[in-house]
């Protein structure tokens, strides 16, 4: 068979990251510990691996080396997107290079916004935003080239994009409403202590009672249920239910405490950290109740968290108010599309997780057979190595948060769905790196894959629509 040609604009060297020099300097400790010993890097090939309980190290398919910063992600400097336009070739020769590929005329895609155009497109958003009835195609059109972080633009236009909103704006106050009503109610009666359940049951068969009676008094002992004793094991017990979600409450109090460490607002002992840390522990308690076909899946704190704090930063104090009602349903709805992917009985079915990273392996065999054959025949790296994190978590863990949130606004734009456009970003991510992994051994490929480079994300996308188109 004959293999297919790779496409010139591929091979430019603004996508391709240098083979690291001879002598390259030490490993981090992190880092040392993370390729000290591959076999536990890898998950075995014949089933993936899904792990209960992973330490915070590199060893956890979820793990993720520290970034290092410790401040707020979008009004740091260091999230200003002209700050990251640079590709592995730029910091080496020390001359960034921000201009796309020439292809047929089809250029800039990849080159960072200017200030100006930053403001242009902004106007833009406002403006369909402002309008009586969305258009939900020229506002995806807008999004999928990224959205700016101020004036709360960024929030609206994802409760749209997840369809938590509606298109017709007279709506919103309604449904916004009837949905924060429904949240609250929820709580009221999903994150109850058993005791408390108990208590108002007993009121209430007191008060019929007394009713019943015409004359006060206290209910005799066998009236009292026996599902409503702490000791009952009965499956409709209200007591063995809260044991039995004690254990998933546990787990997700630990991994919401691992959510971001660098990050302020989801860490540290402030006030406005430990209550971002509570709402989103009702969110992923109340998710867990309400679906018990896939309860609550480690990883899913990470996909939380960016709608979070989205709507909880939201300049309009209402909707900030209301963050942790908005955050549950679009959190709902984003699911909605990955659920699958969590679902273990489901990880060796078509829609499951090892089809899914199937995928991910035929579209890089069809756009690029070369890096395709070394990677997988070659070398031997089988994507499960390192596409289950990258697809599970939505890339969040292999790029800072303000750049994960651009690729967010990528992913959430795709009128088809984000699952094909996630594929697309992955296999572009193999692209970019392809001549250092063409160079590389299972080893080296291994351990630059687990921990992606820093790199252009606006060519990631550039890279990644170019796939759609080819």
């Amino acid at each position: 068979m004959v293999n297919k040609r790779v496409p010139d604009w591929l091979n430019s060297s603004l996508w391709s990251s240098p083979q690291p020099p001879p002598s390259p300097p030490p490993p981090s400790p992190l880092s040392a510990v993370a390729v000290s010993d591959p076999p536990l890097l890898i998950p075995p090939p014949a089933a993936i691996t899904r792990p209960s309980e992973p330490p915070p190290s590199s060893s956890s398919p979820y793990a993720h080396a520290p970034k290092g910063e410790n401040r707020d992600p979008l009004t740091s400097s260091y999230a200003n997107n002209t700050s990251v336009y640079c590709t592995d070739d730029d910091e080496d020769d020390g001359s960034p290079s921000h201009s796309a590929p020439s292809n047929g005329g089809d250029s800039g895609a990849a080159a960072p916004p200017t200030a100006a155009q930053d403001v242009s497109r902004q106007a833009q958003i406002l403006q369909e935003l402002s309008r009586k009835v969305i258009n939900m195609a020229e506002l995806r059109k807008l999004a999928s080239q990224g959205l700016p972080d101020g004036a709360g633009i960024r929030a609206t236009v994802w409760k749209l994009l997840l369809g938590y909103l509606p298109t017709d704006r007279s709506l919103w106050p309604s449904e916004l409403a009837k949905k924060r009503s429904q949240y609250k109610q929820f709580k009221e009666e999903l994150l109850m202590n058993p005791s408390e359940i108990t208590r108002r049951m007993e009121k209430s068969s007191l008060e019929n009672h007394e009713l019943e009676a015409g004359s006060p008094g206290f209910m005799s002992r066998s009236e009292i249920s026996h599902g409503e004793h702490p000791l009952s094991l009965g499956k409709s017990s209200v007591w063995n239910q809260f044991f039995q979600e004690t254990e998933i409450k546990e787990q997700i109090d630990r991994d919401v405490m691992r959510t971001h460490p660098d990050i302020h607002f989801f860490s540290g002992d402030s006030t406005f950290a430990k209550s971002n840390q509570e709402a989103l522990k009702n969110i992923l308690n109340l998710f867990a109740k309400l679906n018990p076909g896939i309860r609550y899946v480690q990883g899913m704190n990470e996909l939380l968290a960016p709608l979070f704090y989205m709507f909880k930063n939201d300049p309009d104090e209402e909707n900030a108010a209301s963050a942790e009602a908005d955050t549950f349903f679009c959190f709902v709805e984003l699911m909605s599309g990955f659920r699958d992917n969590f679902v273990q009985q489901l990880d060796n079915s078509v829609v499951g997780i090892r089809a899914t990273i199937s995928r991910l392996s035929q579209l890089l065999k069809e756009h690029d057979e070369e890096l395709w054959r070394h990677l997988e025949m070659t070398t031997k790296v089988n994507p499960q190595f390192y596409a289950f994190r990258w697809i599970t978590l939505l890339l969040t863990q292999e790029f800072n948060f303000a750049d994960s949130l651009f690729i967010w606004d990528t992913l959430l734009s795709d009128p088809d769905g984000p699952q094909e456009t996630l594929l697309r970003v992955c296999c572009a991510m193999l692209v970019i790196v392809r001549k250092r992994l063409l160079a590389g051994d299972f080893t080296s490929n291994l351990k630059l894959l687990q921990n992606y480079p820093s790199t252009n994300i606006s060519h990631i996308l550039y890279v990644a629509n170019k796939l759609r188109a080819h």
